[in-house]
């Protein structure tokens, strides 16, 4: 019953979304100023006019770090019980409470904006209800924990198995790329160089560096972004756009014709650049409640579907994108939520992997050779891999993850310490990559070591 009458309101959400959206907008800002809280759209229009190098008032900035303080709590905390409610036992149907995503439902429809957490449940129970009943039912996240005993896959050897998979970044316990990987990389890289509006090379023109993903990535985007805008070394012809968003997972990316594609168009356009300047792309997805898809390789042949037909279709909307670096998840073994646990985190590496080296074997759907027919997909690479066990430091760099790294729900990474741990991991790694300092660092400096 409870689910029919969910239904029904979603139904009726649905087709009242325009009128509500135009509105409620006065309503929503009027109380908003009234009650002392944040008008979030207000808040949105500073922070894009903010990006776009505009200058703000002492008063709009100062609205502004309101909100970006109201925010941090609210993601870094959530909700008081929010996680609890999300995991409650009262779950009955493909692991849903209905009864909180109806809560949800009202909140959301009256203006009050959700938690990342939050928007992400919303978003799984509507496709939950599309869909009729998942496939299986998930599997509840474990105890926190400080280690799950699993091995990074850039310390497994060849030799090495996780569930039938050998070991290495690149495969067969290699961490860098293959000579003809290498080869192709070093060709892509060259190509990338800075454009006008219209995407032809000129002396004055910018590169764009683009994220896409959901909200683990935006948020250490944009803390990356921070850091790099600060960075000496950054090319000043580089322009870094953060077009990741909050509740979009990999299956909302993989429609050509959904919010988040025409959300980063905007973004880049607040930027002042064009689809044709952006060449190079930070992707990095996963799916909301992987667990609903069964356990590995399901759940990865999903993502997998999704992360492919993202890339295609970013082809599409950026014609002169050249390389697109992937990342799988941090840790997850502090996760209070069935939202993204261990081990569909750790195992979300083997997706990024199997694409690059399904790539490099001629999958047609992810061609970047035109010498080999039409070009649908940019040239693939790791970026960096940021998982690592818990607080067992990791061999190559000691990379540990602990609990005040993570947010409330374990899964995001804290406004603190995680985010700028990420930040900093992908500063440095397109800093020191051979195929990335070309572009990424100015021209008096890309020759140095």
């Amino acid at each position: 019953m409870r689910a029919n009458v969910f239904l029904r309101c979603l139904c009726a959400a649905v087709a009242v979304g325009l009128i509500v959206a135009v509105g409620a907008a006065p309503l929503a800002r009027a109380a908003a100023e009234k009650q002392g809280e944040i008008n979030w759209s207000h808040a949105q229009q500073l922070y894009e006019k903010a990006r776009s190098g505009q200058s703000l008032t002492p008063e709009e900035n100062a609205y502004l770090e309101k909100a970006k303080a109201a925010k941090r709590q609210e993601q870094t905390g959530d909700r008081p019980g929010a996680a609890g409610r999300a995991g409650a036992a009262g779950d009955k149907q493909g692991g849903v409470n209905w009864e909180y995503v109806q809560q949800l439902l009202r909140r959301s429809r009256g203006g009050e904006p959700l938690s990342t957490t939050e928007s992400a449940y919303l978003e799984n129970a509507k496709r939950v209800r599309a869909q009729g009943a998942m496939r299986e039912a998930p599997r509840a996240p474990a105890p926190a924990t400080t280690s799950t005993g699993l091995v990074p896959l850039d310390q497994m050897s060849a030799a090495d198995r996780y569930k039938g998979q050998d070991g290495g970044l690149y495969g067969g316990g290699r961490n860098e790329p293959p000579l003809a990987l290498q080869t192709a990389a070093k060709k892509e890289s060259a190509r990338i160089v800075p454009l006008d509006a219209d995407g032809k090379p000129a002396a004055d023109g910018k590169i764009v560096l683009l994220s896409i993903g959901m909200s683990n990535t935006t948020q250490e985007f944009s803390k990356f972004k921070e850091l790099a805008d600060r960075d000496a070394a950054k090319s000043p012809q580089l322009v870094i756009v953060d077009g990741a968003q909050g509740g979009m997972d990999a299956a909302r990316w993989s429609d050509a014709a959904g919010s988040p594609w025409s959300v980063a168009e905007q973004r880049l356009k607040a930027a002042g650049v064009t689809p044709q300047q952006v060449e190079v792309v930070w992707m990095k997805h996963a799916r909301i409640a992987a667990g609903n898809y069964g356990e590995f390789p399901k759940h990865a042949d999903e993502l997998r579907g999704h992360f492919l037909k993202s890339l295609n279709i970013a082809k599409q909307k950026f014609p002169n994108l050249r390389v697109a670096y992937l990342s799988s998840r941090i840790y997850a073994g502090y996760a209070a939520t069935p939202l993204n646990p261990e081990p569909y985190a750790y195992e979300s590496a083997f997706v990024v992997r199997g694409l690059i080296l399904d790539q490099m074997k001629g999958e047609p759907k992810l061609n970047c050779d035109p010498s080999r027919g039409e070009v649908v997909a940019p040239l693939l690479l790791w970026g960096p891999y940021l998982w690592a066990d818990g607080l067992k430091g990791r061999k190559s760099d000691g990379l540990i993850w602990k609990r005040e790294d993570l947010a409330g729900d374990g899964t995001h990474p804290s406004g603190t310490s995680g985010r700028e741990k990420v930040g900093r991991l992908l500063l440095g790694f397109l800093k020191s990559d051979p195929y990335a300092r070309g572009w990424f660092v100015k021209a008096a400096d890309a020759g140095k070591k």
